[in-house]
């Protein structure tokens, strides 16, 4: 079955016990069979924690008290050249059927423009790497023969910032999160797909280190909510012709989770991807 999954608000999850990728990166989230179990699972885990001082220490929501709801009178946004803009076929036509869904079900759609992501994109990787590169500080490089090359290689881009380029990066991201701060002036959410690339097979993942283009496909929609901190709730809308998945997300201000449950229930509950489940080949 294709799942959804919510990654909320950065620090609405305590990241007490989970070994970090990227501290100000990583959101803590569930991935269930529904958008509803997602709520009630986020209702379980969100909070604060003497454990995590960076944890939010807001109350916590019922998420699916709201959820019934549905679209009707919420502002979704949309910007369609960066929702087309190096995405393949399959995942514009999936995420434009969704669009018209959503719009269907009485949202109001609003174009808006979403700052340029390529040097998001850019600047992402190093910072990755900087925050991967302390958290396996204990490790790397003294056990550096036990890392793949692709983790190795974020690592060692991490480790060869230099203090000025860094600051440059938290200067743009800062700048970042106030621009798209700005668009959700207007809008309750943003409509755009899960990733450029539909279901990259483990041979294309295997190339990613050798592709940069492919590379910029697959993380132009996830990236830029790592950067800002936002939430956002993953939606199967689709199935690429060799019968695996195909995803849209919304994103919502922070801490308005209970909206993006909502929404992806009204969703879920006007289609049936999130019921289907990918066609698994013979061999």
């Amino acid at each position: 079955m294709a799942s959804p999954a919510s990654s909320p608000t950065w620090g609405r999850v305590s990241r007490h016990g989970v070994f970090e990728l990227a501290a100000t990166l990583d959101h803590i989230g569930p991935m269930a069979r529904s958008a509803a179990d997602c709520g009630a699972m986020l209702g379980a885990i969100a909070g604060s924690d003497s454990n995590d001082p960076t944890a939010v220490q807001d109350p916590v929501p019922n998420y699916i008290a709201g959820m019934t709801r549905g679209l009707q009178g919420l502002r979704v946004g949309v910007d369609g050249t960066w929702n087309t803009s190096r995405v393949d076929r399959v995942t514009v036509d999936a995420v434009t059927a969704a669009l018209g869904t959503v719009r269907d079900l009485g949202a109001e759609i609003r174009e808006v423009t979403f700052p340029d992501v390529d040097q998001t994109v850019a600047d992402w990787f190093p910072l990755c790497g900087a925050e991967v590169a302390v958290a396996h500080e204990a490790t790397y490089p003294a056990r550096k023969s036990e890392y793949g090359p692709a983790l190795s290689g974020l690592i060692e881009l991490g480790r060869g910032l230099a203090g000025l380029d860094y600051q440059k990066i938290v200067l743009r991201r800062i700048d970042l999160c106030g621009r798209v701060a700005a668009i959700f002036q207007d809008i309750d959410l943003l409509l755009v797909p899960a990733q450029g690339i539909a279901s990259p097979t483990t041979a294309q993942l295997a190339r990613l280190g050798e592709d940069a283009e492919m590379l910029n496909a697959l993380i132009r929609f996830t990236c830029p909510f790592d950067m800002t901190g936002s939430p956002t709730i993953t939606l199967p809308c689709g199935f690429t012709d060799v019968g695996t998945p195909v995803a849209f997300q919304f994103v919502g201000r922070h801490l308005e989770e209970e909206i993006l449950v909502r929404a992806g229930h009204a969703y879920q509950t006007a289609t049936d991807w999130h019921r289907r489940h990918p066609a698994l080949p013979a061999d």
